[in-house]
């Protein structure tokens, strides 16, 4: 099962090395800790730094632009004038390029991941790729400007080294591996016509859900998620940066579509022959597609849809149900309709009104609830030029709620009919290739 959704999120330190894959002994020409002072109106925009210079004055060689998204969650800024190849050079931030070590007077907080790190972009981008860094951060708004300094000293260093840089500081459509970041680098790339070779591309990143025996496995499997979903090669900073062979014992946690049953759907007829007028009541988790069931089936029909998101309050359904009937039209109470109790309001509203109810239980595990509801909200395409206005997340407690007070329907409760509805993805190949990616904002 999911685990809940936790508010706010402590940063990971930096990945130990493995005993098969050994940190190189420092030599002359390691990188020590970071001791350059940071001069904000070298390496920052303006607009970040109190009393900062005159907008009108030039911004240094890095550079944080406006976040992006709705709710302007996902960091965004660039070092130089990044060009925009056909080859991208994809890496993680923390444990993949840096590391964060205590912050003193003489040090600023951070130090390469390894000695070779500047090297080898520097050397990638000469190769003509385009280097764009996405990285998940949960940053409150006391550290992010610290956050935000470290990052434009790191970009100091590097010097001649253009790159983009992408962070997704919410739960959301930007975290990874979920695809918003990519999608912002594909936008960019787009204005200027260039499209991405993912044959050619890659990504590197740590959060590889590597197992090792007696040693620390790997926190997360989140970045290797993000290379299969975007479809380029993965590779730790191991096999990049040191040219290690690929540690072939990894797991990859969490839910995925491919472990779903093949499920074949209810063959008995969804309207009745002859038609009578009728309750129908769906029951089920939010997300296991119990509207669009309605708007193929019953809307066709002219069943009456009846649904307390819309109206608000269960009296309100009630009230609308027994004016649909009374105007001898049939309806679909479109609500999830945990208990006995709760569906009982519509089993008494039958009986009173001297029609049949019958129970539709849409089947599906908690799992691949959460994942529509994520699919939906975030990777679906959109479809507003059909008028149809895009999801917004339901939280995840309306699932789990819903999962500690659920109780099976019977027929001791009143309907004449009980049919399971089977989940079947139903949309284009393009909207299934998005749905069966791996879709998470937390756990590993």
């Amino acid at each position: 099962m999911i685990a809940q959704l936790k508010a706010g999120l402590s940063k990971r330190p930096a990945e130990e090395s493995p005993a098969e894959e050994p940190a190189p002994k420092k030599s002359k020409y390691s990188v020590s800790s970071r001791s350059i002072a940071y001069e904000p109106a070298v390496s920052v925009h303006p607009f970040f730094i109190k009393g900062a210079a005159k907008p009108s004055e030039p911004p240094g060689p890095f550079q944080w632009l406006e976040p992006l998204g709705k709710n302007k969650t996902c960091l965004h800024g660039k070092h130089l004038e990044p060009k925009c190849y056909s080859k991208v050079a994809a890496f993680d931030l923390d444990g993949t390029i840096i590391k964060f070590t205590k912050q003193t007077s003489t040090s600023s907080g951070w130090d390469w991941w390894n000695a070779t790190v500047p090297a080898k972009l520097r050397s990638v981008a000469e190769e003509g790729y385009t280097i764009v860094i996405i990285s998940n951060q949960a940053i409150k708004p006391g550290p992010l400007k610290q956050w935000k300094e470290k990052v434009a000293a790191m970009a100091l260093e590097l010097k001649d080294v253009p790159f983009w840089i992408f962070a997704a500081n919410a739960r959301d459509e930007y975290r990874k591996p979920m695809l918003g970041m990519w999608w912002e680098v594909e936008k960019i790339f787009k204005t200027q016509s260039v499209q991405i070779d993912l044959k050619a591309s890659f990504f590197v990143g740590d959060a590889a859900g590597r197992q090792y025996k007696n040693q620390k496995s790997d926190f997360s499997s989140t970045d290797r998620k993000l290379a299969l979903n975007i479809g380029i090669r993965f590779m730790t900073p191991e096999e990049y940066f040191l040219n290690l062979p690929a540690h072939t014992n990894y797991i990859l946690p969490g839910f995925h579509v491919s472990s779903l049953p093949d499920l074949t759907p209810t063959s008995s007829p969804i309207i009745p022959h002859p038609r009578n007028k009728e309750i129908v009541l769906f029951c089920g988790l939010p997300a296991l597609g119990k509207s669009s069931f309605y708007s193929k089936h019953f809307l066709p029909a002219n069943y009456t849809h009846i649904n307390q998101d819309t109206l608000k309050t269960r009296d309100k359904c009630v009230k609308a149900a027994r004016e649909a009937l009374r105007r001898n039209e049939s309806c679909v109470i479109d609500n999830t309709n945990r208990d006995a109790k709760t569906r009982k309001f519509y089993v008494d509203l039958a009986k009173e009104e001297k029609v049949p109810i019958r129970c539709f239980v849409f089947t599906g595990s908690i799992d691949l609830a959460w994942h529509n509801n994520l699919y939906r909200a975030f990777h679906r395409p959109s479809r507003e030029t059909e008028g149809e206005i895009r999801r917004v997340l339901v939280p995840y407690g309306a699932f789990s709620g819903f999962q500690d007070q659920y109780e099976e329907p019977t027929k001791e409760e009143g309907f004449a009919e009980i049919r399971r509805v089977n989940w079947k993805f139903e949309g284009t190949e393009e909207e299934k290739r998005l749905w069966s990616m791996w879709l998470q904002i937390d756990g590993k």
